[in-house]
């Protein structure tokens, strides 16, 4: 009889250790949170700041446009969207400066460029009196200048050679710069280049897109390289581009 009870108390255990923990142990530890793709993406990640002060605007350029014609402060209402803790401590840009619609009256045709090195903003005008507005990063202080050119040439991925200039200035610092550097996602030029003119100057990409909106240059236009794309197909080798 001994023996019996043992052995029913023995499967008794052996049963119970199969079944499932319960309801509060069983979620004591909730599992990871899994942000879609589409959220991490590094342009839906730069939203999470809160706009700083609004850029004055240009005396010909309006507020936001909606397609439908509707127009809209010209301040971004956005989500805060959480991001794991090392993406929160990279370097953000301002909302600010990311690409829109505003309404345009100024005098300047259809596929005109203007820079307002000012305000840090690039308006590549379009019909219907409106334009398309990019951030830029602009020349610091002691290399800002103004004039009219054209797009002499255009180039995906461009190599960089600095100027000699340029590499005796960053010598004196304790920088050194290579003669070359071929193009690619390391080169300072980013991924498309718009050459202006004759001169050394030029509106390209980046790798260093937070220092869009500041005055950061040499002089050239700095833009994300994601908008100097976008840029890139929708301007010719011709454009007219006018630096204010």
């Amino acid at each position: 009889m001994m023996k019996r009870i043992l052995i029913f108390g023995a499967s008794l255990m052996i049963a119970l250790s199969g079944q499932p923990a319960s309801g509060s142990e069983r979620y004591a530890a909730r599992p990871p949170v899994v942000v879609s793709p589409d959220l991490s993406a590094p342009w839906i990640l730069q939203l999470g700041r809160k706009p700083g002060k609004l850029a004055r605007r240009s005396q010909h350029f309006g507020v936001e446009v909606q397609p439908s014609g509707r127009r809209q402060p010209d301040a971004i209402r956005t989500a805060a969207i959480r991001a794991p803790a090392k993406r929160r401590m990279m370097p953000q840009i301002d909302p600010i400066y990311l690409p829109r619609q505003v309404a345009y009256d100024g005098g300047q045709k259809a596929g005109t460029i203007i820079i307002d090195t000012r305000d840090n903003f690039l308006y590549l005008v379009e019909k219907g009196g409106q334009a398309r507005r990019y951030g830029v990063g602009t020349g610091k202080p002691g290399f800002e200048w103004a004039g009219t050119h054209r797009v002499s040439r255009k180039a995906t991925w461009p190599d960089w050679r600095p100027p000699s200039q340029m590499i005796a200035r960053e010598r004196a610092k304790g920088r050194i710069l290579p003669a070359y550097m071929p193009g690619g996602p390391e080169n300072p030029m980013g991924a498309r280049a718009l050459y202006l003119g004759s001169t050394l100057y030029r509106i390209h990409g980046t790798n260093q897109p937070w220092t869009i909106g500041g005055a950061v240059s040499s002089g050239c236009i700095r833009m994300r390289n994601e908008d100097v794309v976008d840029l890139y197909e929708r301007v010719p080798v011709g454009a007219k581009v006018v630096v204010m």
